[in-house]
């Protein structure tokens, strides 16, 4: 494979583009210019790079003891260097793109980006593994109202972001709880096992939706109706599925709550 494709593959490109795509709706649903909503989408994403990065490199040694064959440093298509060379890149980019945007939400931004490094490099193998997650995407509508209208926005948007990525990371960790048990890492997913880290993350996601369609109108509308079913049918089939199907259905449900926010504007 060549350097830029296993580039992308270690950059954990799922996440990156619904954290990017997340940020550019949020934009969009508070009317920010395009050039904001541009600039918002390259911090994002090249935030989302930096930690998608140095997970695998901090994570090397490893992913090669539990023979990881979709992680391209582990495996060898990929060197340290030049993965080291690309988040040198990255970091630059993201520093330029947050400090665009003014200096609050890109000081904010910056700070949210540094949650991310903060996990890799060792709360993800505490019970506080949640943390970051839960302030990276609580803080991310605040950052993006800073840009786009000056102003924090409402309170129930940080509620429910953190509520969202609280339940994504707990899907997310799933899959490689076994590996993660080999290799030293007892964050809290693996402190509360497969099944009841689903359950877990079904009961906050779902709760996360409510609080999106469901509190800014102090009860329900169409809008609320949709939503609300869509997310159901969504957290069911990520309950049913396996491997990484539930951190996807956690995925839709969060563009689920972004579209209704859009839909209401």
């Amino acid at each position: 494979m060549s350097v830029p494709g296993a580039l992308v593959r270690s950059s954990h490109p799922e996440p990156a583009f619904a954290v990017t795509l997340v940020a550019m709706l949020l934009a969009t649903t508070w009317d920010a210019s395009s050039g904001t909503a541009l600039l918002i989408g390259v911090a994002a994403l090249t935030g989302q790079l930096t930690v998608g990065w140095t997970n695998d490199l901090v994570d090397l040694d490893r992913d090669r003891r539990a023979g990881r064959q979709d992680k391209p440093i582990a495996t060898g298509e990929l060197r340290p260097g030049v993965v080291r060379a690309a988040v040198t890149v990255a970091v630059v980019a993201t520093v330029v793109a947050s400090l665009a945007l003014g200096v609050l939400p890109g000081t904010l931004h910056l700070a949210l980006v540094a949650g991310g490094w903060a996990y890799n490099l060792g709360l993800k193998r505490t019970v506080l593994s949640w943390l970051p997650y839960a302030a990276c995407f609580g803080g991310l509508p605040v950052v993006v109202s800073l840009a786009s209208r000056d102003e924090p926005g409402p309170w129930w948007t940080v509620a429910a972001g953190a509520l969202l990525g609280t339940g994504a990371h707990l899907v997310n960790a799933v899959p490689d709880l076994e590996d993660d048990r080999l290799t030293g890492v007892r964050g809290l997913p693996h402190r509360l096992g497969a099944r009841r880290s689903i359950d877990v993350a079904t009961a906050l996601l779902l709760i996360g939706t409510v609080v999106t369609v469901v509190v800014p109108v102090r009860g329900l509308d169409p809008v609320a109706v949709v939503a609300l079913v869509a997310a159901g049918a969504l957290a069911l089939a990520g309950r049913t599925s396996s491997g990484r199907g539930p951190f996807r259905a956690a995925i839709g449900i969060a563009l689920v709550d972004v579209v209704a926010l859009l839909l209401r504007t």
